[in-house]
């Protein structure tokens, strides 16, 4: 009988990383075992380089920088990651898979799904959500979409990490006392961030960066 693959849990939700722990631990006993857990980009790294994962499953959006930059740090070609979302925004997914992800697939998946997907991707397959594999396939094979995202790419170029999290939440209607909580930083934080952000992207007011946002498929 074969290795169960090993997988890293990485999300900053307490609550739903250790229920897809348990998940995993119950649905895919004996094909996939979790070695770890992390809440953030500096933690994932460490339970990385600690120990040493088939598979590192991991939430896009994470404290310290993003889950893209948590596989930029990783140095071991040896790990494959599969993001698991509850984006499924062109945005998120494309950048995610060209910052070195293997699959993409988001929070509504079942256990069973789950495993399924974590142990083709520790065998070199590369695993999409439904919806979500038209936008891998659209970008990457030149069909109207990528043209699409080279311009949202250039225009979140402009913009640092933090910034897309503030931004993105922004957008969808949050307040600044809600972002700030979300992301755990100050009120004075979130404003000096979205004042950049509206900068960058020569907009006057959040009305304007949500319509933004919206047409670029962002939310």
């Amino acid at each position: 009988m074969s290795e169960p693959v090993r997988v890293v849990v990485v999300d900053d939700h307490a609550m739903f990383r250790r229920g897809v722990s348990a998940e995993l631990g119950a649905t895919g006993a004996g094909r996939v075992e979790v070695v770890a857990e992390a809440a953030d980009v500096d933690e994932a790294v460490a339970a990385v380089v600690a120990h040493r994962p088939d598979v590192v499953l991991l939430d896009v959006h994470l404290p310290g920088g993003g889950g893209v930059e948590v596989i930029r740090r990783v140095k071991d070609g040896d790990v494959r990651f599969l993001a698991l979302s509850v984006s499924d925004a062109a945005e998120d997914v494309i950048g995610t898979v060209r910052g070195g992800a293997r699959g993409y697939v988001t929070k509504t998946i079942t256990g069973p799904e789950l495993v399924d997907a974590i142990t083709r991707v520790a065998d070199g397959d590369a695993v999409f959500s439904p919806r979500l594999a038209g936008f891998v396939l659209d970008a990457f094979a030149g069909a109207g979409l990528s043209a699409d995202l080279a311009s949202v790419d250039e225009d979140l170029d402009r913009l640092t990490e933090r910034e897309r999290e503030v931004m993105r939440l922004i957008a969808r209607g949050y307040s600044y006392k809600e972002v700030a909580k979300e992301l755990f930083i100050s009120i004075k934080t979130v404003e000096t961030h979205m004042s950049s952000v509206l900068r960058k992207l020569q907009l006057s007011s959040r009305h304007e960066l949500t319509r933004w946002a919206s047409d670029r498929r962002l939310l």
